[in-house]
């Protein structure tokens, strides 16, 4: 897979696709990734990106020639598939591990990170989807693909190494999946009057497999009941899902 960027501050992303996972996956061959700077298809001399909007406003916009140009060319290397382009906007369908694991199958992926007040909407006729990542405001699009980078990558085979796996995760999507992960522990099992449930301890591993899928119930009815609808449920645990809503959010309605 072959990761890119463009943006008017490329240099923000090497250090974060440098380290950990990101880092370990790439000087492995499992991804590579290109920051492309934006002002590099810009043809005066103090390299332009921006103007003030038609109209009137506050703010600058970036323009959409440099935009239009970057995109064209990328998409045009004859020893590449071309790329899947996506813009970052708070009018993009929201990212979830659903979009993580589409994207985690494509072979190019291009996100253009946007700055100032945003873009000329004529850019977005570039776009082949947009995505948002959540309902807040950011100085850029660069921190968005980081975070969409790193849960596209993680799920790469191989990315979080032999002995971990992102099928249990949060989220993660599938038949049994869509819930919030189980509780964990560590050492020491007692610590400050709170104790690891004992169950965790017998070494029963069917015991410990069936407590984790409750838990991961109880704890999803507990903080994200709104998952509880589209989660891979069985009709028995479903029931239970609803009767423990009821109670723990009593003037919640869920169908």
């Amino acid at each position: 897979m072959l990761i890119e960027t463009l943006s008017v501050f490329p240099e923000m992303f090497e250090p974060v696709m440098s380290a950990s996972i990101l880092g370990r996956a790439r000087s492995r061959g499992l991804f590579d990734f290109k920051a492309h700077d934006l002002r590099d298809w810009t043809h005066d001399r103090h390299r332009t990106v921006d103007d003030e909007p038609y109209g009137g406003g506050a703010g600058m916009l970036m323009k959409v020639e440099p935009i239009y140009e970057a995109i064209s060319e990328l998409k045009s290397q004859s020893d590449l598939c071309p790329p899947r382009v996506i813009f970052f906007t708070p009018c993009g369908a929201p990212f979830t591990q659903h979009v993580a694991e589409r994207l985690a199958g494509c072979e190019r992926l291009l996100f253009v990170c946007g700055r100032y007040e945003g873009m000329d909407e004529r850019a977005y006729s570039l776009a082949d989807e947009r995505l948002s990542i959540g309902d807040y405001v950011l100085t850029g699009g660069e921190l968005a693909a980081m975070v969409v980078t790193d849960a596209v990558v993680r799920l790469i085979p191989g990315a979080l190494g032999d002995s971990m796996s992102s099928v249990d995760e949060s989220f993660a999507t599938g038949e049994d999946g869509g819930l919030l992960e189980y509780e964990q522990y560590t050492r020491p099992s007692s610590f400050n009057g709170m104790d690891v449930p004992p169950i965790l301890l017998s070494g029963d591993h069917a015991k410990v497999d069936a407590w984790r899928r409750r838990n991961a119930i109880e704890r999803t009815c507990r903080w994200r009941p709104d998952l509880i609808e589209s989660a891979g449920l069985t009709e028995q645990e479903r029931a239970f899902a609803l009767d423990l809503i009821a109670r723990m959010h009593p003037h919640e309605e869920m169908e």
